[in-house]
């Protein structure tokens, strides 16, 4: 294949030259039906091109090609060491078109440059590691009473549906689809309607470094598609990243089969300063932590809360730093803030924000659109947003906003700090800032949270399982948790005993 197609190429840095298409069988094919819809860039505010709107006969044809190809065994029977040799080669091909990846990311979801080289530069990371999982699981033998020998194996699910998110499409996909393709099973990928490009590149380039055709196939369009795909009976596990409504609309189209599913949903983390924190990195580190990739990820810290003694000095260096941060053109390497992904998210943040102050918060800053510069004035940007003054019954202190604004409360001793902490349906995120140790480790194992963070955030590994509880959804991505999460174990009992046992005469001699 050439990476020259012209359904990758960038005209003027702002815009594709031509449709987006899918990529089924190990070819990028369009829509059946021939439906496509205006995909917007968010640093402009006008159209990227144009993506496929998928219909029943493509999900169906999708999965068609995905069970048959697990039925062949044609990956799935693959010996191990050539399995891991292939996400080796993907590998390869993601750091041989790094650049390009990086590009096409910014320009489809809006993030800075310089976030997205950050946050994509582990992504052929967790296709190496995910084939060293590979390499070394070993399986149980388990202790038998004796006349049995017992082990276990564990064996690929069949067809697996992954749906992602539009906030870091590529980063997300890497915590599940490289366990997905070392375990054995033929992938499907919904990307979200906003943000479907490097998915689809990412099989363009597995496809030419060798993957198997229909090993890994992308269908687009928008939720009616991802309803089509988790509806099929032959789809055996489903990872969604995304909203609790969607996570609760995918639950229950599962309902009704037996079905692996995992999910990663909302967040709301609170990030908890104690009097004792480094000012400074505390300042920096809470910065970073709730305005990367413009607030709009579910670990973001929204909910900052500092102990009542350093609450103003904290408050006026945190402002001072936030109206210090550059919001503009994401391609620039000195943008700090990029767009929000939408007019409908930029809106949704004003709203907010206008009920914050009526119910008696304060606006520290921010909270208005601000106009980008050159062919970026019509993006969809917004100053970053502090708001403090909030009552812990106020709306903004329990909902997900999931954009440039955080609030920011007070507590006056460790154990008030944990129940603010804990006030919220959400348990995926949070983080400690602490100069005593044994607190750190102390309050991070009070606060309810899938991961917690001390004197940082935000930090990955390709190692570590990701994920929450409760409304954050159910499961875990990356790490050892998602290989295994991505196959079936069988249990094997093999009878090593010699003699002969009649269940019926034997009496006491009877096995159990």
């Amino acid at each position: 294949m050439s990476f020259n197609s012209e359904a990758f190429e960038v005209q003027g840095g702002r815009k594709l030259s031509g449709e987006l298409p899918m990529f089924i069988g190990g070819a990028l094919v369009h829509s059946l039906s021939g439906v496509t819809a205006s995909l917007v860039n968010p640093a402009t505010g006008r159209e990227l091109t144009r993506t496929q709107e998928a219909c029943l006969e493509d999900v169906v044809s999708a999965v068609d090609v995905a069970s048959q190809v697990f039925i062949s065994g044609i990956w799935r029977n693959e010996p191990r060491k050539l399995r891991a040799e292939m996400l080796h080669h993907i590998a390869d091909r993601i750091h041989e078109f790094r650049e390009q990846i990086y590009s096409l990311e910014t320009l489809n979801n809006g993030r800075p440059i310089r976030e997205t080289r950050a946050q994509l530069s582990i992504l052929g990371d967790y296709f190496r590691y995910a084939a060293s999982v590979l390499l070394t699981h070993r399986d149980d033998v388990i202790p038998s009473d004796g006349g049995h020998h017992v082990y276990t194996n564990r064996t690929p699910i069949g067809v697996c549906a992954i749906i992602t998110p539009f906030n870091h499409p590529m980063l997300i996909l890497g915590q599940s689809l490289p366990f997905a393709l070392a375990a054995g099973n033929s992938v499907i990928v919904k990307p979200s309607e906003l943000t479907p490009i490097t998915t689809v590149f990412l099989a363009f380039l597995a496809s030419d470094a060798g993957l198997p055709a229909g090993v890994f196939n992308v269908i687009t369009g928008g939720p009616e598609v991802s309803k089509a795909l988790v509806s099929d009976k032959r789809v055996a596990k489903v990872n969604f990243t995304g909203g609790n409504r969607g996570g609760r609309a995918i639950a229950e189209l599962t309902s009704t089969r037996s079905i692996k599913l995992t999910t990663e949903l909302g967040g709301h983390s609170p990030v908890v300063v104690f009097e004792d924190a480094d000012m400074e990195s505390a300042v920096n580190g809470v910065t970073f932590a709730s305005f990367i990739a413009s607030g709009q990820t579910c670990i973001a810290a929204s909910r900052v809360l500092v102990q009542a003694s350093i609450y103003e000095e904290f408050l006026t260096r945190l402002s001072s730093k936030v109206k210090s941060l550059r919001v503009g053109d994401p391609t620039l390497l000195e943008t700090d803030v990029g767009p929000v992904i939408s007019a409908a998210s930029r809106d949704k943040v004003l709203r907010v924000v206008e009920r914050a102050v009526l119910s008696g918060a304060t606006l520290v800053t921010g909270g208005e659109a601000v106009p980008g510069e050159g062919d970026c004035v019509d993006g969809f940007f917004l100053d970053p947003v502090i708001i403090a003054q909030v009552d812990p019954t106020m709306d903004i202190v329990s909902e997900e906003v999931f954009g440039p604004l955080i609030v920011i409360m007070r507590f006056n001793d460790e154990k008030e700090a944990i129940a603010l902490a804990n006030e919220s349906e959400f348990a995926l995120g949070a983080a400690v800032w602490t100069s005593d140790i044994g607190r750190g480790h102390r309050v991070a194992a009070a606060i309810e949270s899938g991961i917690c963070w001390v004197n940082d955030h935000h930090r990955l590994e390709v190692s570590v399982p990701w994920g929450g509880y409760r409304e954050s959804g159910v499961g875990k991505e990356a790490g050892l948790e998602a290989f295994k999460d991505f196959t079936n174990q069988r249990v094997v009992i093999v009878r090593t005993e010699r003699q002969s046992t009649d269940w019926y005469t034997s009496g006491d001699l009877r096995l159990n």
